[in-house]
């Protein structure tokens, strides 16, 4: 009788634990469910047209305001109209791993490369040399390097080549060098690899910031030092408020992409009264703002 008791009474554990062990493993399945449920889906970002090709085509701009347009020909034209690569592109380094950090909303569709060369100036006058070449001033594209050498791609379309040796710089005539687009990235090459912010910056005078325009350059010179550059802007006709979009590379070389502004979700920094311009990986100040001569 006893025997049978003390079975009876482990078979009622049994079942209590059994018991117990559905209401759990139920309850947390209740939770998953009621989670995923409550879960906002991720928000579409009401400044960006996924299906936008090109810059003013993937952004759009702040309630209330409207995009500046610019000159025909002109070099802010150019940037307004950068083609962009599909939207949810990831910027890759030059070896091909992807930029961990999102710091950008959008990535500029050109070339990189498979080596360590366009960083931040480099993808600057990147942006000027390619708008010359593509409205045939070939003659006006010229960068300084660090030792001061004047690197003209006028000279280097008629057939040189520029040797380095430490601070000794010299044309040397090569006869394979030419106006075509190939030669004229290997130019930007020679030139990502001996020019650097310090050189770059001395290129370009100050501009106020009260006439910020798209084109100018927020830069500071040095071993290392940044830039970034204004590709948009917008402004309000009502109350005369304007607002501005950036674009960088950075180290080590990457694609160009357009910088998250203000806010994680809208690429326009909007002017107010501070005296800095705070980008997702550098802090400059408002003077040092500068233009092409």
């Amino acid at each position: 009788m006893v025997v049978k008791i003390n079975i009876i009474l482990r078979i009622a554990c049994l079942l209590i634990i059994a018991l117990v062990f559905l209401l759990f493993t139920s309850c947390n399945k209740t939770d998953d469910i009621s989670s995923q449920a409550t879960k906002p889906p991720q928000a579409q970002s009401s400044f960006i047209h996924p299906d936008g090709k090109i810059l003013i085509e993937r952004f759009i701009p702040i309630d209330g305001f409207t995009r500046i347009r610019s000159k025909s020909g002109s070099f802010a034209e150019f940037l307004q109209n950068l083609p962009m690569k599909p939207h949810g592109s990831k910027v890759k380094y030059f070896d091909g791993r992807e930029k961990p950090n999102d710091v950008y909303l959008a990535v500029v569709d050109y070339t990189l490369g498979d080596r360590d060369l366009q960083q931040c100036a480099d993808a600057v006058m990147r942006l000027y040399a390619e708008y010359l070449y593509s409205i045939g001033q070939k003659d006006k594209i010229s960068f300084n390097f660090v030792s001061g050498f004047t690197a003209d791609f006028k000279k280097w379309a008629s057939g040189y080549g520029i040797s380095v040796n430490s601070n000794d710089v010299s044309w040397v005539l090569n006869n394979r060098n030419n106006d075509s687009y190939e030669s004229f990235e290997k130019y930007l090459d020679i030139v990502y690899a001996y020019a650097n912010t310090y050189s770059f910056e001395q290129e370009l005078v100050f501009k106020d910031y009260s006439e910020l325009a798209i084109g100018d350059v927020f830069i500071i010179g040095g071993f290392p030092g940044h830039c970034v550059i204004v590709v948009d802007m917008i402004v309000n006709e009502n109350t005369g408020a304007k607002a501005f979009m950036l674009a960088q590379s950075y180290m080590p070389a990457q694609d160009i992409q357009i910088l998250i502004g203000n806010t994680d979700d809208s690429p326009w920094y909007e002017i107010d009264t501070s005296d800095l311009v705070i980008t997702p990986e550098w802090m400059f100040k408002k003077t040092q703002l500068k233009t092409w001569k």
